[in-house]
């Protein structure tokens, strides 16, 4: 029983597994993405092509134990009382055919279920903004039970975990200024609506 979290904690890649933790115990998730969909919002078809397309190449039981760990962290949508989520993504990431048109379909209608969960707000960032605050990338922030928020960044199989109060501060701030960038997610349902039925 004392080893269950070590042993779940084990099916990441070393350099997630710190954010694996914050996010299982997290209170608040904010994520702001600018390449591919969140893990926590894909679906197994989108999971497997983009892990099909890592270099240098995963073998097949590498590919399925990363496709299981993460629909295993989608079980953080089921839990009560649930994580309040906001995602924020750039409207490229929702138009890229990463593993091919009908991959692209089944993740963007995955989007849509998800984002009418009480405890979900999904919002796009329009490539037509002439301002935004993320041109740095993407990045997550976790508030855990105590109030405390911690930065995540992830590049290249890199990660790096924001500790620092000024540093989370500034993400945080930053944060907000996308979110309030973005299209609202009524404006963002109607867009992704919309690209769904240009497929």
């Amino acid at each position: 029983v004392a080893m269950k979290a070590e042993v779940a904690r084990a099916r990441y890649p070393a350099f997630f597994r710190d954010a694996a933790r914050l996010e299982a115990g997290a209170l608040e998730l904010q994520s702001y993405d600018t390449h591919v969909v969140k893990g926590l919002l894909q679906t197994e078809a989108y999971m497997r092509s983009l892990l099909s397309m890592r270099r240098p190449l995963l073998d097949e039981t590498t590919i399925e134990q990363r496709v299981a760990a993460r629909q295993a962290r989608q079980e953080l949508f089921a839990k009560w009382p649930s994580p309040l989520c906001a995602f924020v993504m750039e409207e490229a990431v929702l138009r890229r055919r990463l593993g091919g048109t009908h991959v692209l379909r089944e993740q963007l209608e995955e989007i849509l279920r998800i984002g009418q969960m009480r405890n979900v707000e999904i919002q796009v960032m329009p490539l037509d903004r002439v301002d935004n605050a993320g041109v740095d990338g993407g990045f997550t922030l976790f508030t855990g039970k105590d109030g405390a928020q911690v930065g995540y960044l992830e590049v290249q199989g890199r990660s790096m975990l924001i500790t620092e109060r000024e540093e989370v501060r500034s993400l945080a701030a930053r944060y907000g200024i996308i979110r309030a960038q973005a299209l609202t997610p009524p404006e963002s349902k109607n867009l992704i609506e919309k690209l769904l039925g240009e497929l």
